[in-house]
């Protein structure tokens, strides 16, 4: 029985291979022609979502022959859920899941996916499922804000970028964490270590403040005029 499954899923798994390369075969066809630049653009963002997609597949033809498989549920998975006459969508990774976004956010490029990308997504959707931030480390030029905003592209999640500096004060950072809390975006903090210590001992509180309200699930913040608290 074992093994007329594996024959059935090693079938499914080869018409899947073959589908994505003639797909991908396509897409090459049309970005030679492809004289727009918005029109390249895309096309080119396909063909790095579809390479990484059937570079997985072979992986998972190899190794996943159930849906409980580690490997499978690694993967950041989109899931249609009926509700009512139309389907809202999901997006699950591990023993994750987050409601898609639907944040449109242009003709922009797409990151290719290596094993490391794959690692910082699943610490990064664990974070955000225990209510906790993330904070990749790593050498300068690495990718790190990258991958965070490829994730939410990946969820449909608008990223906003800070570049930190030494000017920054506490009363700054809790206007943006505020505007974040209020819109549902994600902040990207780059060089967090460069503010003040004095002003990180403050702003440890704010987060501390926002992650405790994440925990209870919080609709509204105190509006008073108060460093340590938002208007979420």
């Amino acid at each position: 029985m074992n093994s007329e499954k594996t024959d059935k899923a090693g079938k499914v798994w080869k018409s899947l291979r073959e589908e994505k390369s003639f797909f991908l075969n396509e897409l090459t066809k049309q970005v030679r022609k492809a004289t727009k630049v918005d029109l390249r653009l895309k096309l080119i963002a396909l063909i790095t979502t579809e390479v990484h997609a059937r570079d997985i597949t072979d992986v998972l033809s190899k190794t996943c022959f159930s849906i409980n498989s580690f490997e499978w549920k690694k993967q950041l998975r989109f899931k249609a859920v009926l509700q009512g006459e139309s389907a809202d969508c999901t997006v699950e990774q591990t023993n994750t899941s987050f409601p898609y976004g639907f944040e449109y956010q242009g003709n922009n490029g797409r990151l290719v996916v290596t094993s490391l990308t794959d690692r910082c997504y699943m610490t990064l959707t664990t974070a955000m499922h225990l209510k906790k931030g993330g904070a990749p480390q790593g050498p300068a030029g690495t990718g790190k804000t990258e991958t965070v905003k490829d994730l939410g592209k990946g969820l449909a999640k608008f990223v906003v970028v800070f570049n930190c500096s030494e000017g920054l004060d506490y009363k700054s950072l809790g206007r943006m964490f505020s505007g974040l809390m209020q819109t549902g975006g994600w902040g990207c903090f780059d060089e967090f270590n460069r503010i003040e210590l004095e002003v990180l001992s403050v702003v440890a509180q704010q987060m501390l403040a926002i992650l405790n309200a994440l925990k209870e699930a919080k609709k509204k913040g105190c509006t008073a005029e108060n460093p340590y608290t938002f208007n979420f």
